[in-house]
């Protein structure tokens, strides 16, 4: 039972060993403080021993105030070389004990001092010892607030003195003692107040600081805790010659999980997909940001190897609650410091390594190699170049035309651009694309590209639409759509004469966003075409949600037909979508003869692609509407008649305002030989996709 209480009785006097932030934060406060209460201590000390010479021995008077100047002078000079660089865990419990061990010395020595002078002067001289007592003890709690354990030492050592000033002063100076052990007392009282005060406010400034560096959702570092971290990385390894990685790793097929089982279910995901990385122990993870994680690992290791377990990983089925997810991930890595020497650079070549995995690699690990050297500045220098553009007069538009194959005739254009940098010459559109979308210009290239097409239109003839591609980025924000619906109403083109083009995947990063976007758009009266119709995550829940008028099926289906049955049937799945839908369908890179009557015998009718014509300047497109004009031939050489298919009598089909071939229950869908179409249309022009 005594040594329980002893051990209670003794905690007053130690340094919470527990707690190593507030040990550090307790070391900060004495720091900017001890140094004022040595020199209050010491300058006391000296006018107490000058209002004593005479009075006492001169060794009591002199020696005791030189040790103790000597003392505090060597002690805040340690002081002054620690206070350059803050002490933690430790080292921060380690000075704080020996702080209590020197105020205990002090405070002995002080009262002991005070003693001996006591006695060899008159009353004014032993209470000016008292005041001495008084005021030294009480500003050097005052200063030692921060550390109880140093303010109760003090307190203590008052005790027996102040009992013995009692029982052999007089009745001024007993009075006096009793005044001194009430402040005394009440200081004790106050810092104790103060002292938890303090404790409290550094364990809300620990709890904010942990916060602010923690990824409230996953409970992973944050993305200004990664970037300190992998700054302190590149610090120690530059100096140790040590090397490492970083990884960038984005979450592929994620917003339709988030889309279509809610946002407690992408969020479950993200936890999920966080507690694997901490589990696996593959290096130190954080979420930066959605969907998108950071890595760093340290060593030499296979980051190859690192990346394919990675993507494993991840790519593993997810169990919630609301049902079962499957996603994938794509990595970028780059080590140091072959790649880069800076943090900074590092998570640049990292996400570069990042954007070519998920542009050419999705759902793999990229290693920043030398041949992205060239492509990265190359990107720079694409921005640089844009910086400086003047955008109306260095880019244009070319046009494409997108016909009625069944009819002969052309329905609309798709305006194309092109960019002649005074710098860089002819930069190709898949360069500088997505360089304005990631520097935030897209939205003024687009409002000046929208503009030049807007007057091209009225030289066309007036049941031909405008096609124009929209980034993701021109819908982002209400302002960006207001923008767009503006131009629109100022250039006095009929609305309706206008499809906006959207890709399928840009839809997909907030697909809410992306849906009152395209609404208002559409209110004005323009068409809505979703561009690259099954390269993205393609769903049926999409089209319901979105206001879409038509679909254009990607290229790359189309180029794939000839002897790919799988191609072939995923173009006619997409077309009786359409038709169920009441959607247009335009397929996009028809460039023979061959392609086009096979997807017209599968019922499709409004085709694009340079078998039809080239992109164009705007002022060929009233020569190129001429020669379509005079057309009315049929195809000279059809391709053998497909086998007839009957269709399923039970089969009820819609209305189509798509333009495919009706299909009649009970009716036989073969090749039609007489197909009306331009010469240069049926010979076939097989240059390549269009640009």
């Amino acid at each position: 039972m005594f040594i329980p209480r002893l051990r209670r009785l003794l905690g007053f006097y130690a340094v919470r060993e527990n707690d190593p932030v507030l040990a550090a934060a307790q070391f900060q406060a004495l720091a900017r403080q001890i140094l004022m209460l040595y020199a209050f201590l010491g300058l006391n000390a000296v006018g107490l021993a000058y209002a004593h010479y005479g009075l006492a021995p001169d060794w009591v008077v002199v020696g005791p105030p030189v040790v103790l100047v000597v003392a505090v002078c060597a002690r805040s000079l340690g002081w002054i070389r620690t206070a350059r660089r803050p002490l933690q865990g430790k080292e921060a419990i380690a000075r704080l004990r020996m702080v209590n061990r020197f105020t205990a010395i002090l405070g002995i020595g002080a009262s002991l001092w005070a003693s001996l002078l006591f006695g060899h002067g008159n009353s004014a001289s032993d209470m000016h010892i008292i005041f001495f007592l008084t005021i030294t003890m009480m500003f050097c709690m005052q200063c030692l607030a921060h550390l109880r354990s140093a303010a109760h030492i003090l307190a203590t050592i008052a005790v027996p003195y102040c009992v013995y000033f009692i029982a052999v002063g007089e009745p001024l100076v007993q009075m006096a003692v009793i005044s001194y052990v009430l402040v005394l007392v009440g200081s004790t009282a106050m810092q104790s107040f103060a002292y938890r005060d303090f404790c409290h406010l550094v364990d809300l400034t620990a709890e904010n600081g942990r916060l602010a560096h923690t990824d409230a959702l996953t409970g992973l570092p944050n993305r200004r805790s990664f970037v300190a971290r992998l700054e302190e990385t590149v610090t120690q390894a530059a100096a140790t010659g040590a090397q490492f990685g970083v990884g960038m790793i984005d979450l592929d097929g994620f917003k339709p999980v988030n889309d279509s089982l809610g946002h407690g279910a992408g969020d479950s995901v993200l936890r999920e997909v966080a507690r694997r990385l901490e589990g696996a122990g593959i290096g130190w993870a954080a979420r930066l940001g959605g969907d998108e994680f950071g890595i760093i690992v340290e060593g030499e290791g296979d980051l190859d190897g690192l990346g394919r377990r990675i993507c494993s990983l991840l790519g593993q089925p997810y169990a919630l609650r609301e049902g079962m997810a499957q996603i994938g991930a794509s990595v970028g890595f780059a080590r140091f410091p072959e790649a880069a020497a800076s943090a900074e650079t590092l998570v640049e070549r990292a996400d570069f390594a990042l954007y070519h995995a998920k542009a050419f690699h999705r759902g793999k690990a990229v290693l920043f190699a030398p041949d992205h050297e060239a492509a990265l500045r190359r990107h720079a220098a694409v921005e640089q170049a844009l910086r400086r553009a003047d955008l109306a007069t260095e880019f244009h538009l070319l046009y494409q035309p997108i016909v009625d194959v069944a009819g002969g005739q052309v329905e609309a254009y798709e305006a194309l651009a092109r960019w002649n940098s005074p710098t860089l010459g002819a930069v190709s559109p898949a360069d500088f694309i997505p360089v304005a979308e990631r520097s935030g210009l897209i939205l003024d290239l687009t409002r000046v590209l929208l503009a030049k097409a807007l007057d091209a239109v009225r030289g066309w003839p007036a049941d031909r639409r405008l096609s124009f591609n929209l980034s993701a980025h021109d819908i982002a924000t209400p302002e960006s759509v207001e923008a767009l619906i503006a131009l629109v109403g100022a250039s006095g083109i009929d609305p309706s004469r206008i499809v906006f083009e959207v890709t399928e995947t840009g839809l997909m990063r907030d697909l809410g966003d992306a849906r009152r976007a395209l609404s208002a758009l559409k209110s004005l009266g323009p068409c809505i075409a979703l561009d690259d119709f099954g390269t993205g995550y393609s769903s049926l829940s999409y089209l319901k949600r979105l206001p879409v008028d038509r679909l254009k099926i990607d290229r790359s289906f189309v180029t794939q037909l000839d002897g790919d049955e799988t191609s072939l049937a995923i173009v006619r799945a997409i077309l009786d979508l359409c038709r169920h839908l009441s959607l247009d369908c335009i397929v996009e890179g028809v460039e023979t003869t061959e392609q086009m009557l096979l997807l017209r015998s599968i019922g499709c009718r409004s085709m694009q692609g340079y078998l039809f014509g080239k992109p164009m300047p705007s002022g060929e497109i009233a020569a190129f509407e001429a020669m379509v004009a005079g057309r009315s031939i049929p195809v000279a050489a059809a391709p053998p008649r497909a086998p007839a298919r009957k269709v399923d009598a039970g089969f009820r089909e819609k209305p189509m305002r798509h333009k495919c071939i009706e299909n009649r229950p009970g009716s036989e869908i073969q090749d039609d030989s007489l197909v009306r179409v331009c010469p240069r249309w049926r010979d076939g022009d097989e240059a390549g996709a269009a640009g």
